[in-house]
């Protein structure tokens, strides 16, 4: 399902324009981004959480040079859905 799928379906079952339901999506996405980047967490209860994570720094080979470089400690993006919303995924 695409970002143009999500407004057809919201649109359809609100009677909102689409033009307006486009708004509110990509509003949702820069606020949820907006809070990642700022280090906080989203929380949507029934359906999960946007977290931020921390990795480690480590060590990697470069294989086409056969070099070692080290990867700085970094931040990244994850979702970790809520148990509710997983028990439905496997139902079915």
């Amino acid at each position: 399902m695409t970002k143009a799928d999500i407004v057809n379906e919201i649109s359809k079952s609100t009677g909102v324009d689409k033009a307006e339901v486009q708004q509110i999506v990509e509003a949702f996405m820069d606020n949820i981004k907006g809070s990642l980047v700022d280090n906080n967490n989203v929380y949507l209860r029934g359906f999960g959480s946007f977290i931020v994570k921390k990795r480690a720094q480590k060590v990697a080979r470069n294989i086409s040079k056969n070099t070692t470089i080290v990867i700085p400690e970094h931040n990244i993006p994850a979702f970790k859905p809520s148990k509710s919303f997983v028990s439905k995924v496997k139902e079915c």
